[in-house]
């Protein structure tokens, strides 16, 4: 940690680790408004069903899906994630996971689903990225500024690579960024746990059309994870395409998908999203 920086991979080496219990300190760079940004607790929760139930698993035993609950506010302090496996089958786990801020208060549930590979007959079947008008690392970038932007996002490097940025009018409902660790070592994390990390990172595309900064809360996320292919590289860019689905009634539905470094798909996720504007 320097200058009020702590890294996603320094965050994990402090973690402590107490039978069925995971510690860990929420550091306050990484709040989004009240909260803490809801990928690092997702990451989080997912790192502490490994260290508790899945450190004995075969290699092959890979997060396939992670069911979220945003429950409360995460404030800057200490942290606690508790973890309890429900069943173990002879190729899928499911493991339940509820994270406890210091203060007493749930904050966050989950349940990881873990699966081997099984023997199918389904023939293999994987979408292909759509072309976008800029390459990673071309994308245009802005720069994080304090005070005007969240705490969490001097964490990332963000191209925005289409469609409209968050309160700009726009009238789509569509986006796709380029993002990458900033000042981290994303080639020294599990990438199942960088994968959720960084997959929770787009705003919903539907407070693009606001005029005017309005509060956002995802409430509840969905996160379907396919296995990488290979290494994740220390400075790759990935992709995340975002889409709005349907809105009303102060609710945004929304779909993305997010693409390894190596142009294959990472993550499938929905979320519901509670718009106060």
């Amino acid at each position: 940690m320097s200058d009020g920086f702590t890294s996603f991979h320094d965050l994990l080496a402090a973690r402590r680790v107490d039978g069925s219990r995971l510690r860990f300190d929420v550091p306050a760079d990484w709040q989004q408004g009240r909260t803490a940004y809801g990928g690092l607790a997702a990451a989080m929760a997912a790192q502490a069903m490994r260290d508790v139930v899945g450190a004995a698993w075969p290699a092959d035993a890979r997060l396939r899906a992670l069911q979220t609950n945003f429950v409360g506010p995460v404030a800057p302090g200490p942290a606690s994630i508790d973890v309890q496996l429900l069943r173990e089958g002879k190729s899928i786990r499911q493991v339940m996971a509820r994270l406890t801020t210091g203060s007493g208060e749930v904050a966050g549930l989950w349940v990881g689903v873990y699966g081997s590979p099984r023997p199918t007959a389904v023939a293999t079947l994987l979408p292909n990225a759509e072309p976008l008008a800029f390459a990673p690392g071309e994308a245009p970038t802005r720069p994080f500024t304090p005070g005007e932007m969240p705490g969490l996002l001097r964490h990332f490097d963000i191209g925005w690579a289409a469609g409209a940025p968050p309160y700009s009018g726009a009238s789509g409902w569509a986006t796709s960024l380029y993002l990458r660790l900033a000042g981290d070592r994303a080639d020294l994390i599990d990438p199942e746990v960088l994968t959720v990390l960084l997959a929770d990172l787009p705003p919903t595309p539907a407070i693009s059309r606001l005029t005017r900064p309005a509060p956002a809360s995802s409430v509840c996320w969905a996160l379907e994870l396919l296995p990488l292919a290979g290494p994740v590289a220390r400075d790759g860019w990935w992709r995340i395409d975002t889409r709005t689905r349907s809105a009303g009634d102060g609710y945004a539905n929304h779909s993305s998908t997010l693409w390894a470094p190596d142009g294959t798909p990472a993550a499938f996720g929905h979320q519901v999203v509670a718009v106060y504007g």
